[in-house]
């Protein structure tokens, strides 16, 4: 047995002294081959624990079958959970995934799409890095007969599908929740201003706040970048206000976890002081302390849906449209005011 990491057809045919082809098509049980030559090649491959190569077989078959997912950062719980629903609807239509990540950069984001065309994906699954505000290198892919299909951070909803959460509305649900828990003063911290997501919550957040007869203070609204950094200056920013906010509605767990950091440093309590919530819902929600009140995505859902969506673009153009996936309030200690008046001191978190 050839010491290699995987065994190909060339050396299973090298060892039995016949073509690639006669191997490729006895593993196939082609009647083209004698049933001892079959047996022969079965058994030597079982021997030397051959598996096939997806993406080398669907080439040779000049039918790709492979998908192609961009998303703007691998290690979080909330990109991962929508790649394994994305995973879990191609396997199921013998379809394989390439996974890349832009980083949250734009240029990144535009490598990503070229690396994927030259791997001759049949669609792609993509969500927007933080940089990106032209679309070109996305609108290219319908000159080349590639399906897309963006999600969670979306554009071009007129002519592109789309997978999306419950974005104004979860907003709405999270900022009424933080004024009927006793807070009076809700801030909002959010990301990027192009992006659509961002818009979407804050309308939500202004919506709510219409709804309860108060006004809408720009200083309450801090919209930058959604990194941790970016984060604890904003909250800084807010808290050094005049009259600083009783509570924060935070555009994603990321900003939630930088502002509850610049909370303590101010020596304020959670939530008596500042209540808080954060988006998406992280494994860490339930671990930092106080444990963070949080808008709950179905990820593995939006996962599914998108995949759908794309094999169906695959099969069949049809016009674009948009799923919306609902959330709900995970509500926990950093919203409950009412629960806890006393709140819990810095020093002890």
């Amino acid at each position: 047995m050839p010491k290699k990491r995987h065994i190909s057809l060339k050396d299973l045919a090298k060892e039995l002294g016949v073509s690639v082809s006669t191997v490729s098509r006895a593993l196939n049980d082609s009647y083209e081959i004698g049933p001892e030559m079959r047996e022969r090649v079965k058994a030597l491959a079982e021997e030397w624990n051959y598996r096939p190569n997806p993406f080398a077989l669907s080439l040779l078959k000049n039918t790709p079958r492979i998908i192609g997912i961009i998303v703007p950062d691998i290690v979080t719980h909330f990109y991962s959970s929508i790649i394994s629903g994305i995973n879990d609807v191609a396997r199921k239509n013998e379809y394989s995934v390439i996974i890349t990540s832009s980083y949250e950069q734009y240029e990144q984001e535009v490598h990503c799409v070229e690396d994927l065309v030259n791997m001759r994906v049949e669609g792609i699954l993509a969500c927007l890095s933080q940089e990106t505000t032209d679309y070109a290198h996305f609108l290219s892919l319908e000159d080349m007969d590639i399906p897309l299909v963006f999600f969670d951070r979306v554009c071009l909803t007129n002519t592109i599908p789309s997978v999306v959460a419950d974005n104004k509305e979860s907003a709405r649900v999270a900022t009424c929740h933080l004024l009927e828990s006793g807070s009076k003063r809700v801030a909002f911290l959010g990301g990027s201003d192009h992006l659509a997501i961002v818009q979407q919550r804050r309308d939500g957040y202004v919506e709510a706040l219409k709804e309860y007869g108060l006004p809408v203070e720009d200083d309450l609204i801090v919209c930058k970048k959604m990194t941790y950094e970016e984060g604890r200056e904003g909250c800084n920013r807010l808290l050094s206000l005049p009259q600083p906010p009783d509570a924060i509605l935070a555009m994603n767990d990321t900003l939630a976890f930088a502002a509850m950091k610049e909370i303590k440093k101010h020596q304020l309590c959670i939530p008596a002081d500042i209540a808080l919530i954060g988006y998406t819902d992280e494994l860490h929600s339930n671990y930092v302390e106080p444990a963070l009140t949080a808008v709950t995505h179905q990820t593995y859902k939006m996962g599914e849906e998108c995949c759908n969506l794309l094999l169906k673009q695959i099969k069949k153009r049809e016009k674009p449209r948009q799923i919306v996936v609902p959330t709900h309030l995970s509500v926990r200690e950093t919203s409950r005011k009412n629960m806890n008046t006393v709140g819990i001191p810095s020093s002890l978190v």
